[in-house]
């Protein structure tokens, strides 16, 4: 059975702008913004949008998995809304037999946006997990990500 978590932040960037870092420029700014946790990441397939598969090749400062699969599996440009799902490696190697992030882009004002972050996921096993701290590393990347925009993107 398929359950979900949500979440939600508000950043200091304005919708226009976090759409492009997080739907087209993702592959480029992870490892720029968390070299120590994203070593790399490719586009294997596709241009960015709906069935997009991504590589994510993790640094040293992941230790239990060395590489995730995400296909986007949501893409709306018009509301700015994109679901990444792992396909391979990554929550699949750890218990999980789906998991996906969802994030929705709301325009608040001229440079600030909240984020609406819906994780769905559903356990390989009868044991019903869910690492506690998901949901907080979701807004420790989306803080990561305001940050890296307001401070540190050329």
């Amino acid at each position: 059975m398929i359950k979900e978590v949500k979440t939600q932040a508000n950043v200091g960037v304005g919708v226009d702008f976090l759409w492009k870092a997080l739907a087209k420029d993702l592959k480029d700014i992870l490892p720029k913004m968390m070299p120590n946790l994203v070593k790399r990441a490719d586009m294997l397939e596709g241009d960015g949008g709906l069935g997009t598969i991504y590589l994510f090749n993790f640094g040293p400062g992941i230790k239990t998995v060395t590489y995730q699969k995400e296909r986007v599996s949501e893409f709306d440009e018009s509301v700015h809304r994109i679901g990444l799902e792992v396909i391979e490696g990554g929550h699949l190697d750890h218990g999980f037999s789906h998991h996906k992030a969802t994030f929705q882009l709301t325009s608040t004002g001229e440079q600030e946006t909240l984020i609406d972050v819906t994780i769905s996921y559903e356990s390989a096993t009868e044991e019903d997990i869910m690492p506690p701290n998901t949901p907080s590393s979701t807004l420790l990347f989306i803080k990561n990500l305001e940050n890296y925009l307001v401070h540190g993107a050329p």
